[in-house]
């Protein structure tokens, strides 16, 4: 409440205010004042404050005996250890209803009693996955199982394939019938021995699949050095290289519009596409060249004589540039899962290489 006084005065500062310069519903904004109380202050100065002082109460509010039987019966112990999703069918199914769903969760929370209530384990916090770099071929990679299908209905073959983030080449795959821990780890140790990795040199993201975390598959990891990463559950923007990759894959216009008749179909058209892959894609990311180039050096030359002929273009013929010349920068990191904050992640690979 104001006084008519204090009403005085500030209409005397909001009339100020409007003759300098401001306008009206900014000034009352600045006292958090409603335009409409002013014009009703200066038609009836004398009348009292007319805005509403009584807490205004809903003729439908429960009363606090209600809200008491409410809570009582949600702390019961038949109800105790239940959510209130819970409750309210188990009453209907009592003949009783108290409130809906929607009211016992806000009387609960206004009570601070919206808590885990169930006695099973509650379920703890799933955090990012650590943010990864790499800056030459032989840091990081990514790998995943896709289903491939089968001429029988329900059946299917699975892919492994393993992607060197930096390079986006392929580095090892293999078709089988079968998901399984231990073939999995039978292609790491090939494509560690092909590509001559080192302990404590690589990183391997994943998922959390059963063949990527199986011991198997772990035991392999720490004999060769290798430190694995992994995806929080159900989220497959955490992997997003191979996913992109078993896209490209699958959206290829010769992919089989048929199933494969067998196994080794299935190798020689994979075996195919990997070539293709590696060798003829130009692939965006990488400033379109092919991932070979890349993973053994020869895109840093091939950028840098792009960058020349369209400097001598644009020297030759002027008047046709309205800008720059296209962006031929080599790309020199490949983040995975970047943070934000963090100035850079080698820090953090080098920690899970370390630990490997």
């Amino acid at each position: 409440m104001t006084s008519l006084t204090q009403r005085r005065q500030i209409m005397a500062l909001i009339t100020e205010a409007v003759t300098a310069g401001a306008r009206q519903a900014r000034a009352c904004e600045a006292i958090n004042l409603s335009a409409r109380t002013l014009q009703r202050w200066r038609r009836a100065p004398e009348q009292g404050d007319g805005r509403p002082t009584r807490v205004q109460r809903p003729c439908n509010r429960l009363s606090d005996a209600e809200r008491d039987r409410i809570l009582r019966v949600v702390n019961s112990s038949e109800y105790g250890h239940l959510p209130a999703s819970q409750i309210v069918p188990r009453l209907a199914d009592t003949g009783v209803y108290l409130a809906s769903e929607s009211t016992i969760y806000r009387l609960m929370r206004t009570a601070g009693q919206l808590v885990h209530r169930t006695p099973d384990r509650t379920p703890g916090p799933v955090h990012r996955p650590r943010a990864l770099t790499a800056t030459a071929p032989g840091q990081l990679f990514s790998w995943d199982i896709t289903y491939l299908p089968a001429t029988v209905r329900g059946q299917y073959y699975y892919l492994y394939l393993f992607l060197d983030l930096f390079s986006r080449h392929i580095v090892g795959w293999q078709v089988y019938d079968t998901e399984d821990s231990a073939r999995a780890s039978e292609l790491m140790r090939d494509i560690c021995r092909r590509e001559g990795i080192l302990p404590g040199q690589v990183v391997l993201h994943s998922d959390n699949g059963s063949p990527m975390k199986g011991a198997t598959m772990l035991a392999t990891l720490r004999e060769l050095g290798v430190a694995p990463s992994f995806s929080r559950p159900a989220v497959s923007n955490d992997n997003p290289y191979s996913e992109s990759l078993f896209r490209t894959l699958k959206y290829r216009p010769r992919y089989p519009r048929k199933p494969f008749t067998g196994l080794l179909a299935a190798r020689a058209w994979v075996g195919e596409f990997v070539r293709w892959y590696n060798t003829e894609h130009r692939h965006s990311a990488i400033g379109f060249v092919t991932p070979e180039q890349r993973h053994c050096g020869r895109d840093r030359g091939l950028l840098e004589r792009r960058h020349a002929l369209y400097r001598a273009a644009r020297e030759k013929h002027p008047e046709r540039w309205s800008g720059r010349t296209r962006n031929w920068t080599r790309v020199d990191e490949v983040f995975l899962n970047p943070q934000k904050g963090h100035a850079s992640c080698a820090k953090r690979n080098s920690d899970l290489k370390r630990a490997a």
